[in-house]
């Protein structure tokens, strides 16, 4: 007589390894980044649920990403942490904004699709002490292809750096694999809006279309001009999406978490009132 175990189905070992493989990734992830980011918990960073992407760093680190999507959903918006290896503040505010729109369903006039890449330059945030540039050495904040790159990135690295090795822009744009994902990101999810988080000035800066957002929590509207190879350049201001850029007072505190509530609700709260209508999307 056959045991209960030989008549299960074939496929059940099988699906068992699939459904383990998303938890073993976000273990792992986990035991990266918790201890080495303020404010974060294990429980804060396994309830992330962080998925590999596919696409790994300099050094072979994975790039870890999450979806939070609705059934039908109407808007696409990007968020990003840690373009900056020693801004650790940013990949915090990134994982805690995962547990609220995975908890808390917003009071959107359409549902949102959010994917959420809250450690983009894992090389730099691992370092000891972080660094700001990649594990090339390079800023990948001033790596996208803007246009004109190949002459005003070394030049403004030149003349308004002196060459500043936290700030240089690489050989040529998109030479590391960390802008390389992001850029293909915004290819094939085609956000209606990025939203990068930086440290430490402690000002909201927006480029692009539509009117920015007054305010996010203490942030306030304060736009500090563009760079050749920066994201708001590239996404703003020649892709034509809007590029949300948060700058945290602190690298290596974030705010208190009621603050990083409230600036995730002034978020929603303008994205009702200027995205939807923008993006072509009807209430």
């Amino acid at each position: 007589m056959r045991s209960a175990l030989g008549r299960l189905p074939k496929w059940l070992p099988l699906m068992a390894v699939l459904l383990a493989a998303p938890i073993a990734q976000a273990q792992k992830a986990c035991d990266q980044f918790v201890g080495k980011l303020p404010n974060l918990t294990r429980a804060d960073c396994d309830a992330a649920r962080l998925e590999e992407s596919g696409a790994r760093s300099v050094r072979g680190v994975p790039l870890y990403v999450r979806d939070v999507r609705p059934e039908q959903p109407k808007l696409r918006v990007l968020v990003t942490g840690a373009i900056h290896g020693d801004e650790l503040s940013s990949a915090s505010l990134a994982l805690h904004w995962i547990r609220l729109a995975s908890t808390e369903p917003a009071q959107m006039p359409q549902p949102v699709h959010w994917r959420f890449v809250p450690v983009l330059n894992p090389d730099g945030v691992m370092t000891r002490p972080p660094r700001r540039v990649n594990a090339s050495g390079v800023d990948l904040n001033r790596n996208f292809p803007t246009p004109h790159w190949e002459r005003e990135a070394p030049q403004y690295w030149e003349q308004r750096t002196r060459k500043d090795p936290r700030r240089w822009p690489g050989r040529k744009p998109l030479s590391e694999p960390e802008s390389r994902f992001l850029h293909d990101q915004m290819a094939s999810f085609k956000p209606h809006l990025i939203v990068a988080i930086h440290a430490p000035y402690g000002v909201l800066d927006f480029d692009g279309p539509s009117v920015p957002p007054s305010k996010l929590g203490r942030l306030y509207l304060d736009q500090v001009g563009i760079f050749p190879g920066s994201l708001g350049n590239y996404g703003g201001v020649h892709k034509g999406v809007p590029v949300v850029t948060i700058e945290l007072p602190n690298a290596m505190r974030t705010p208190l978490d009621a603050e990083m509530r409230q600036m995730w609700l002034d978020l929603l709260r303008w994205m009702a009132g200027r995205l939807t209508a923008e993006a072509g999307v009807s209430r």
